[in-house]
């Protein structure tokens, strides 16, 4: 991204330092909160940008799709919401976020999601959702072909007119290797009008992770957020990263940290 490169490694050149870097106020404070902390430099700003775009705030009946580490991170409790519902077709997904708090929605009991969402608050219906899966997704149910636009489709199925939809999942210009053959040059069969219709606010693109890292970190600091446990950090060295990529890929519910100094592994 932008020719900077090489930051998985034993150490890393940090451009723009002054601007790009967030200074703890207290080493000690931060360092018994190290692991929490970590997740300042991506997943946790991303996917709480998801739910501040999608409008979360008090009393809100929220829906999470994709309960990996970015939805897991959508942090939309602290917002003040009633009822987060998390969805995914991952069993250990799905059992994780339950033990973390979340409302787990398993969307392969069923290929209509108001349904599911209907049997956990009376209807078919939510005031926000996140998509934090991104163009690669799949169809809902228990065969899972592959469909890009599917989590936007079911969102807009699902959120109240007037609504908001917050969408920190990643969408390509192009994916070469897609099914679909506009999915090639990243155009998504998308029901469009159902969102226009029902007056929907879209969010996309990259989070502006540096707008939230102050107000999360005091978040961190000062025991409200324990992201740490909420998406499972697991601490392992540079040289386990060739194996935690696999893990990752296979869906076990973490989100690895690499440590190459053990630093983290002494305060842990």
């Amino acid at each position: 991204m932008g020719g900077w490169v090489g930051g998985q490694a034993e150490y890393v050149m940090v451009p723009y330092a002054d601007f790009n870097l967030i200074k703890f106020p207290d080493k000690a404070q931060a360092m018994a909160k190290i692991k929490d902390l970590t997740m300042l430099s991506d997943i946790l700003p991303t996917g709480f940008h998801g739910a501040v775009t999608a409008g979360v705030g008090v009393g809100s009946i929220v829906y999470v799709a994709g309960a990996g580490p970015v939805g897991l991170a959508a942090a939309a409790q602290i917002l003040g919401a009633a009822v987060v519902m998390i969805g995914d077709m991952n069993a250990d997904h799905l059992k994780h976020a339950a033990s973390v708090g979340f409302t787990p929605i398993d969307l392969t009991k069923s290929d209509n999601l108001g349904d599911l969402i209907e049997a956990v608050v009376g209807k078919p219906e939510v005031d926000a959702a996140v998509d934090a899966v991104g163009f690669e997704a799949k169809v809902q149910g228990k065969n899972g072909a592959e469909a890009p636009a599917t989590v936007l489709n079911s969102l807009m199925s699902v959120v109240r007119a007037a609504g908001g939809i917050g969408i920190p999942g990643l969408y390509v210009t192009e994916d070469p290797g897609a099914q679909e053959e506009g999915a090639k040059q990243g155009n998504l069969k998308m029901r469009f009008g159902l969102g226009w219709a029902k007056s929907h606010r879209f969010y996309t693109g990259q989070t502006p992770v540096l707008k939230y890292n102050r107000q999360l970190m005091q978040a961190i600091l000062h025991d409200r957020l324990p992201i740490a446990k909420i998406v499972n950090a697991t601490v392992i060295s540079l040289n386990e990263a060739p194996k935690g990529y696999k893990d990752f890929d296979s869906g076990v519910a973490k989100k690895f940290v690499l440590d190459p100094h053990g630093l983290l592994t002494k305060v842990a």
